[in-house]
């Protein structure tokens, strides 16, 4: 089941109806993922092959559990612990997540993939030396290209629960062993109790090694202030989720006016968990986001475990979230905006994109937009 088609969210009080041009759009419509985690989106037959494989220690039922999006789904990070700690013994294992990964965004009209991989976990807990376990990703990538002609890039991320010195290490490994599909690093795991400003050696690294930065912040309801470190001292170059800037309308406006870029997910499991039922479309803060003028691009975050796939994250913005064709067409260019692509290659696919979209938009009788 997925929210495209199945619509297990909570409705949305005046949801628009939606026809055969409207479906045809959100599911073919150009689109980057710029914020994805590989672990995150690991098909459900897939987790319990791993889970056999190893031996995991886990019940059909705790795994099926990672798999509903009840009203108080699973903690999504729950999940990627057992990953790292259970069911990821072989270099192989990430080939076959990531091919599979990329295959299934390719079928929604992915183009274009810059995804996170949490390196820390992956040596320090599963095992696996960190230029075996790249080179089966980057594999993977390769691969994906070949068959289904997305173009995946990956990103580590530090995984801000453990120690700030494994960030370094991280960021030394990524600088060591670097080859041209890793563009980038980025941050995640709970935001709370473990602030921005804790990792700003690694990032420092980073940035004098040329690696873009992004990093998770404003999540889980944390305050606005790590928003503001992120950019202002991590220097990031997009934010992650960043939700809690609306709390601060004044910061908002100046990243409205740099134009930096927020990735957002419609299906985030705090405001999930946090609001009720009948005012989660109403309340979440990415409307506030795009009321403030602020530079938005959705993106699904755990595609499989958070029951959605592409289509249906852009879907959401607009029968959920109250988000407008024209608006979507700003949000697609949004992320082209922000990904780590060359500037010719930018260019061409903002023309290139943009028509694709005015043609589908067209079909539901949205009026062109230029821009």
């Amino acid at each position: 089941m997925n929210y495209e088609t199945h619509g297990v969210m909570p409705p949305a009080p005046t949801s628009p109806a939606l026809t055969p041009a409207h479906h045809a759009l959100f599911r073919q419509m150009p689109k980057a993922e710029l914020h994805c985690h590989l672990l995150g989106s690991v098909r459900h037959a897939t987790f319990a092959a791993l889970a056999r494989k190893s031996g995991a220690p886990m019940s059909t039922q705790e795994i099926d559990a990672f798999y509903i999006r009840g009203e108080k789904p699973v903690g999504v990070l729950k999940a990627l612990r057992a990953l790292d700690q259970y069911l990821l013994v072989s270099a192989d294992d990430l080939y076959r997540i990531t091919f599979e990964y990329l295959e299934d965004a390719a079928a929604h009209g992915v183009r274009y993939s810059e995804f996170f991989w949490n390196p820390t976990g992956t040596v320090r807990v599963s095992g696996i030396p960190y230029p075996e376990a790249q080179a089966a990703i980057v594999a993977g990538i390769r691969d994906a290209e070949r068959d289904h002609g997305i173009i995946g890039r990956l990103v580590p991320s530090i995984d801000r629960e453990a120690d700030p010195a494994e960030a370094v290490a991280m960021v030394d490994w990524v600088t060591t062993h670097r080859v041209p599909e890793v563009v980038g690093i980025g941050m995640d795991y709970r935001e709370v109790d473990h602030p921005p400003e804790w990792f700003a050696t690694a990032y420092a690294s980073a940035r004098r090694a040329g690696l873009r930065t992004t990093a998770h912040a404003g999540e889980f309801g944390m305050p606005w202030p790590n928003v503001r470190t992120a950019v202002e001292l991590l220097h990031c170059d997009r934010i992650d989720h960043g939700y809690t800037i609306v709390d601060n309308p004044e910061l908002a406006r100046q990243y409205a006016e740099r134009g930096i870029v927020f990735t957002v997910v419609p299906t985030n499991s705090h405001y999930l968990r946090t609001l009720p039922p009948e005012r989660w479309a109403l309340d979440h803060p990415i409307r506030r986001m795009v009321q403030l003028g602020l530079a938005v691009h959705p993106n699904t975050d755990d595609p499989t475990m958070h029951n959605v796939t592409p289509t249906g994250a852009w879907q959401l913005m607009y029968t959920h979230l109250g988000c407008s064709i024209a608006q979507l067409r700003d949000f697609m260019l949004n992320g082209l905006r922000a990904a780590w692509i060359d500037g010719s290659t930018r260019d061409a696919w903002m023309r290139e994109w943009s028509d694709e979209f005015d043609v589908l938009a067209s079909a539901v009788g949205a009026a062109k937009v230029t821009g």
